[in-house]
Order: C-alpha cells, then sequence, then structure tokens
C-alpha cells in the first residue's frame, strides 16, 4: 500500500477515508490471520473478531487532517485478549512494509489512563483518540477515561504543555514574524490549535472559536500544499517554495502568502496567550471560603482594575464616550496589564467613531498608551485584532502583517512600527517633544506597501494622521518631517564622511536648520534601529550617528530650548474660605483640555508644593502652572486633567487649601496612603535626570530646573517640596505626563539674589532625586519621609 499521503488531487476528507479503508483491513486480516492461543481446562471460550480490541487513530489522523507524506500514529487498545501481540505485529508489519512513518503503542485503557495522567504529550494525543476499525465500545471507553484523567491532571500537566510551547517559541519564533515559518513548531502555528482543543478538554477555557479555526484551517491548507509541492514531510515555509505555494492556493504573489500566514498566526498566537492567562489565573489556589470579594480598584475615568485585567467600571458608557477605548487602553498599559477580552468586545461594538479632528484628552490618551513602552505592545495587539486600531487609523490596514523581506528585519511592518514606538517611549527623556517623537515612531514606515521609496510615500501619510489626531500645524509639519527623513543620520553616518564639512551642512540644510528637529530624528534612528534587529542597530553605528549628530548640532549652534510655557490667565473666583491667616479663594474654568483652577492664599514659603499635593488628592493630573506674588498674596494659575473625569470642585479645593496651610490636613501622609492604594503610580522608568538651563524670562526667575523622572502619585508635590526645602522659589512650571515618564520644567528664583553655585545646584540635584524616587519632605515633621516606611530617615 503507497502513501495515501502523498496521492495527487485527494482532499484531507479523502486521504482520511482511504487510510481507514487501509487499517481497517489490516485490522481485520490481522484478526481473521492470527489463530487464538490455546486455552486451558475451564477457561472461557476465545473471543473472535474484534471484540475486545480496537485500532485507534490519535495524532493527525485521529483529528481527520493527515497531511501528505505524513506519519501515523496508532494505538492498538485491547482488554487483556490474549494474542494482542500477535494481532499488533500482523497490523504493524504492513504499515512498515508500505514505506508509512509510524509511531505504534499497545495498551490497555488502565495503561492509557496511567501515560495520559503522567506524560503530557502522550496525554495531549490520546486526547484526539478517534476509532479507526475494531470494537466501538473500547474505544469509547478509552476515550472517556483518558478524557476524564486529563481533566483530573491539568493542574500539573498544563503548566508543563505552555512551558513546552514557550521553550518551542523560543527555538522556532513567532510564526507571524518569520520570512521562512514552520507551520507547525512556530508559537502560532498549528500546535496552538491543537493546545487550545487541549485546554478547552481540560475544561479551562472555551472551545476555539470560528476565527481561530478558519486560521488553523488556512495553516492545514499552506502546509498540505507545500507538501504536495515538495514531495517530503516539511513543514518549513521555505522562501523558494512561497511562490508556486501560493499560485496553488490561487493567491497572487508570495507576499500575500506570507501575509496571510502571519494573520493566522497572529490570531492563533493572540488567543493562546489569552487562554494561558486563564489557566494560570484558574490554577493559582485560593483561600477557601464560600465568598470571595474581587477587588476593583479605579485606573482612569470608565474603567478599572479587576484581578490581572482590566475592566470596564459600573458607571461606563461605551455608546457615549469615544474617547473610552484609548483611555482603557492607556491605563491598562500603564498598569501594565491586559483589557479582559469581554471589554474589548464591548468596545468593538459599542464604541462611536472618535470625532475628528481628535479631541485633546483622545490624543493625550493615545500618547500615554504609546508612552508606557513595552506593556504597550499587547494592549495595541490586543486593540489590533478586535479592528480597534485601524478603526482609529484607518492608514494601519495596509501594513498589518505586511512582510518585510530584508533579513535585517525581525517583524512584519506593523509589528515594527509598534517595537519602534516602544523603544521610543525609552528615550521621551532626551527629548523636548515627546508627543512627536511617539508618533513619528509609530508612523515612520507608514508608507511600506504602496509604491515608490517608502520615506517620500510615508510623509503626507503621517502628516494626515498627525492632523486628525488635532497636533497644530507646526507639529504636523515636524511629524512629516521626521517620517520623510528618518534614515537620515544613519545612512548618512555609514554612507558619507561625517568629518567633511560639506556633509555637515547637507543635513543641517536637509532639516531646515532645525535643532529639535535633529534632536528628534536622533533619537528616532535610535529607537527604529532597536526595533529592527542589532545588526541594523549596532554600538558601532550607534556611535557613527551621535558623532554626526554632536557635529550638526556644533553646525547649528546652541541646544534646542525648552518649550515656551502655555498662555495661563487667572480664572475668576467662585469660592472663598477664610482662614486663620487669610482668605483662600478658588476658581474653577472649563478650557479646551481640561480645566484651569486659579487658586489665590497668603504667600509663604512652600506655598506651591502645598497647592501641588492638594491638587494630587484630588485626582487632578497638573499640565502647566504660574505663580504671582503681589503685596504678600499669591495667585496661582494650575492646567489640569481630572484623572478620573470629575470636574473640580471649588468648594472641596478651597477647604482643603485652608486646611493643608493651617496643618490640619496632614499632605505627606495622604500622599503616601494614596500611592500605596494605587499600584499603577509606582515608577518603573529610568532613573531620574535633572537638567539645568539658564533664563532670559524677565521678572526675578533666575534659573530653569528640568525633571525627567518616572511619574507617580504626588510627584509635583514632592519636587516643588524638595525645590523649597533648597530655599527656592517657584514662579511658573511647565508639566508633561506620558505613560510612565513626567517632563517638567520648573522657573525657579534665588530669594537670596544672584545665580547657585555649583555647590548648591548639586545640593538641590540630589534633593530633587529624592523627591522623584518618593522622598517628601514633611514641613509638620520636619523631617524626610520613605513612601514605603512610616518612618523618618
Amino acid at each position: 500500500m503507497p502513501d495515501l499521503g502523498a496521492l495527487p488531487g485527494l482532499t484531507r476528507a479523502e486521504r482520511v477515508q482511504q487510510l481507514d479503508a487501509w487499517l481497517g483491513g489490516l485490522l481485520a486480516a490481522a484478526v481473521a490471520g492470527t489463530p487464538p492461543p490455546r486455552q486451558g481446562r475451564g477457561a472461557p471460550p476465545p473471543r473472535t473478531g474484534t471484540e475486545g480490541v480496537a485500532l485507534v487513530a490519535v495524532g493527525s489522523l485521529g483529528r481527520r487532517e493527515p497531511p501528505p507524506h505524513g506519519d501515523l500514529d496508532l494505538v492498538l487498545v485491547h482488554d487483556g485478549r490474549p494474542e494482542v501481540a500477535a494481532l499488533a505485529d500482523a497490523v504493524w508489519y504492513p504499515v512498515w512494509d508500505a514505506g508509512v512513518r509510524l509511531d505504534h503503542s499497545v495498551r490497555s485503557v488502565a495503561e492509557a489512563v496511567a501515560v495520559a495522567s503522567s506524560d503530557v504529550k502522550a496525554g495531549l494525543g490520546l486526547l484526539d483518540a478517534r476509532l479507526v476499525a475494531g470494537d466501538a465500545a473500547l474505544a469509547a471507553a478509552l476515550r472517556t477515561a483518558t478524557l476524564a484523567a486529563w481533566r483530573q491532571s491539568a493542574s500539573r500537566l498544563l503548566p508543563q504543555l505552555r512551558d513546552l510551547r514557550r521553550g518551542r517559541a523560543r527555538q522556532v519564533g513567532e510564526l507571524a514574524f518569520l520570512l521562512e515559518p514552520d507551520l507547525k513548531e512556530a508559537y502560532g502555528g498549528l500546535r496552538e490549535g491543537q493546545v487550545l482543543r487541549a485546554v478547552a478538554a481540560a475544561q479551562l477555557g472555551d472551545e476555539p472559536a470560528a476565527e481561530v479555526e478558519a486560521a488553523y484551517a488556512l495553516l492545514l491548507d499552506v502546509r498540505d500544499e507545500l507538501r504536495r509541492r515538495t514531495g517530503r514531510p516539511s513543514d518549513v515555509l521555505v522562501r523558494q517554495e512561497q511562490r508556486p505555494v501560493a499560485a496553488a492556493l490561487g493567491l497572487p504573489d508570495e507576499d500575500v502568502l506570507l501575509r496571510r500566514v502571519s494573520l493566522a498566526g497572529r490570531r492563533l498566537a493572540f488567543v493562546a496567550d489569552d487562554t494561558w492567562r486563564r489557566v494560570e489565573a484558574a490554577l493559582v489556589r485560593r483561600p477557601r471560603g464560600r465568598y470571595r470579594r474581587v477587588r476593583r480598584e479605579p485606573l482612569a475615568e470608565g474603567v478599572v482594575r479587576q484581578g490581572d485585567e482590566v475592566v470596564l467600571a459600573r458607571d461606563a458608557r461605551p455608546a457615549a464616550d469615544p474617547g473610552l477605548v484609548l483611555r482603557g487602553a492607556a491605563a491598562a498599559a500603564r498598569a501594565d496589564l491586559v483589557l479582559s477580552p469581554y471589554t474589548l468586545r464591548v468596545l468593538a461594538a459599542h464604541s462611536p467613531p472618535v470625532p475628528e479632528p481628535w479631541p485633546a484628552e483622545v490624543r493625550w490618551s493615545f500618547l500615554r498608551l504609546l508612552a508606557a513602552g513595552r506593556p504597550a505592545v499587547a494592549v495595541l495587539e490586543q486593540l489590533d485584532q478586535e479592528g480597534l486600531l485601524t478603526r482609529l487609523l484607518p492608514e494601519w490596514e495596509q501594513v498589518r502583517s505586511l512582510p518585510q523581506r530584508h533579513p535585517w528585519h525581525r517583524f512584519t511592518v506593523d509589528r515594527h512600527l509598534v517595537e519602534a514606538a516602544a523603544a521610543a517611549a525609552e528615550l521621551t527623556h532626551d527629548v523636548d517633544r515627546p508627543d512627536l517623537l511617539l508618533v513619528a515612531a509609530l508612523l515612520h514606515d507608514i508608507g511600506k506597501g504602496r509604491p515608490g521609496d517608502h520615506s517620500v510615500v510615508g510623509e503626507p501619510i503621517a502628516a494626515g494622521v498627525a492632523a486628525r489626531m488635532g497636533f497644530v500645524p507646526a507639529d504636523v509639519a515636524v511629524v512629516g518631517t521626521l517620517v520623510r527623513h528618518h534614515l537620515l543620520l544613519p545612512d548618512t553616518a555609514t554612507r558619507r564622511d561625517i568629518d567633511d564639512p560639506a556633509t555637515i551642512g547637507r543635513v543641517a540644510a536637509t532639516i531646515g536648520g532645525d535643532a529639535q528637529v535633529l534632536q528628534l530624528l536622533h533619537a528616532l534612528a535610535q529607537a527604529d534601529g532597536a526595533a529592527t534587529s542589532s545588526s541594523a542597530w549596532s554600538p558601532w553605528k550607534a556611535h557613527l550617528v551621535a558623532h554626526l549628530v554632536a557635529r550638526v548640532q556644533a553646525h547649528l549652534g546652541g541646544t534646542p530650548a525648552a518649550g515656551p510655557d502655555p498662555v495661563l490667565h487667572p480664572t475668576a473666583p467662585t469660592v472663598t474660605e477664610t482662614g486663620a491667616d487669610g482668605a483662600v479663594t478658588v476658581g474653577v474654568e472649563d478650557v479646551a483640555d481640561g480645566q484651569q483652577v486659579t487658586i489665590g492664599a497668603p504667600d509663604e514659603r512652600g506655598l506651591f508644593s502645598c497647592l501641588a499635593g492638594v491638587l494630587a488628592l484630588n485626582q487632578l493630573d497638573v499640565r502647566a502652572a504660574k505663580v504671582n506674588v503681589v503685596d504678600g498674596r499669591a495667585t496661582a494659575v494650575f492646567a489640569v486633567r481630572p484623572r478620573f473625569g470629575r470636574a473640580p470642585q471649588p468648594a472641596i479645593l478651597a477647604d482643603a487649601v485652608r486646611a493643608a496651610l493651617e496643618g490640619t490636613l496632614p499632605l505627606a501622609d495622604r500622599l503616601r496612603q494614596r500611592e500605596a492604594d494605587y499600584r499603577q503610580d509606582a515608577a518603573r522608568s529610568a532613573p531620574p535626570r535633572i537638567s539645568w538651563h539658564d533664563s532670559e524670562a524677565s521678572g526675578e526667575a533666575t534659573s530653569i530646573v528640568e525633571v525627567r523622572a518616572g511619574d507617580r502619585a504626588g510627584l509635583l508635590y514632592r519636587l516643588t517640596a524638595a525645590l523649597g526645602s533648597a530655599g527656592l522659589d517657584v514662579t511658573s512650571a511647565r508639566i508633561e505626563t506620558l505613560g510612565a515618564d513626567a517632563a517638567d520644567y520648573f522657573y525657579v528664583s534665588n530669594p537670596a539674589g544672584g545665580s547657585l553655585d555649583p555647590g548648591r545646584r548639586a545640593r538641590v540635584e540630589a534633593a530633587l532625586v529624592a523627591a522623584a524616587r518618593g522622598a517628601v519632605l514633611d514641613p509638620a515633621r520636619g523631617a524626610v519621609l520613605d513612601p514605603v516606611a512610616d518612618t523618618p530617615r
């Protein structure tokens, strides 16, 4: 009998039918040709036919999907029939003689159960057991018993199965991003479909949905055609076979084939990741008790943390809140969590389109999502898999799972862009406009997949996206320039003489002499290289690019200055609270991107820090601030965003400011407790970085202190308290928070007059670093408190 799987023109169902018929004939011939053993006196009469013996297929034949040139996995099940060894030989030898590879075993039901309970690979195979010929009742008993054993042993076997798949993923890679993918063993390949069914059999996951089965069927079709074309049992879709396989499947070219394989692999991997998260949660031992309260921790307006997922709050209204998708995604990435599958489905079904241009709150949420760095990758994949990302960015569809044939590239175009944005998030400390860097990193290759130079093609596309996001025209132009010239620095550094003044002048002219664009291009080149491969961004290339940037910067002269403060104007007071030392007034005005809060109070040392602490306690994120003092009375104006969508209440703020000034509100203790309650505020980013800039502003401001640090509860309060403890007055501030990072600029004056000497600057820097890490000066106790401990240090 020839290898039926190799016969041309047979569908999988036809192969199954012919193999079953052949193997059934082999068992029948074996039973007919094997004499029963001699029986002693009083022994029961020998059994005839196939009673007490069954030929069962496992593996691909058991699943009814044998590929061409495949092997056979067979089990001869018996209930103690004495001549079973002879029957097995009579079945196995004809299979070997036909040249078919065979994996075989002979087991009783009890032996099979023991194997299924102890060997994860064997147990996984026995889940596919299907009767080919013989005793149907015995085969049914085998399947029932092994399924029960699998479920009983799930807590021990499933972690082993998970580790096996992760180990193979490290060795073989992810199917979605391989130029020559292993259709079976790569993560997201055929094995994932089988694993999902095994988890469902253990009753710890759902049966694979229709889109999962469709992705699995596509990979089966590609593998069948690959083996039919090559005439050998290979599962690796090598480059030279991609075009003929695509043609055989009716696809235009090999890139379309690879893209469809990638999309199928991404779907299987995405569902597998979510399934493993749920399995791990289900297998965790929990305290006994009839009732168990699940903690729900607010993260942002409309979303809360529940366990290890982000879900909708009870009062969320997805159909009336176009910003909820990105607000929830940003909150999930910031907390290093994922959105729950149910939440994703609800958002996909009910979220309205985002107005164009995007409202400032929506754009801010998107930037916070990108700035979260590595945690944002999983969340963006969730949005992509539910169709939410292409709804926000229709241009994304063109690059979804688009293969990149250059061997330097580890990822498809879309995943490369996401990885570049994650790498750029690590560099936001180094640029003055982190928002433009993040958007440019996400869009720098958006022109790929279209005719022409992708940099040239991508410039107007990226500019259009930036305009739709609501950036001002000047910023839109910068984003377009970054996309158009994102290869300028690495190409020049590796192909031109960077010591030649003409080269330096050409680069400076190309960027229009804009030092800020040069700074952003440098960071973008680093992010692009890191997201490509170590070969694309080696230490040697990084050194060359840095050397080129330094020369161009010197040619342009000076260093980029921080952007100007937003225009803040005092708001008329609406509430007055009278304290022991004078009146406290508070006014609140709605503005385009949140609210503006104006607080009037008697001037005193540490007032700015006190006001910042009160705003933090009221869940208000400060974006910008300035203070003015006239005749002993200070007027402070803050641009704020409510963290949970609740507009600031003037009466509550006024009462809190009065209590803080009188010492009856322990700001340090309350903020320390808030940080403990909101775990997502723990800093996860790079160490704090302090920079000094000379100020040419009028008035008393003598210096600008720039602080780049991980964002956390009450950070502005701690930083301004540190500046106050160093004897400096804060006159204005510009604050920007993106993801887990904060970039704060403080205009400070020295009441004693004159500039700060190096020794004093060093002391101020040390205090700011300590504050950024959580320490704060508590005026009431005269000590520096650590946010982790309750004791002074």
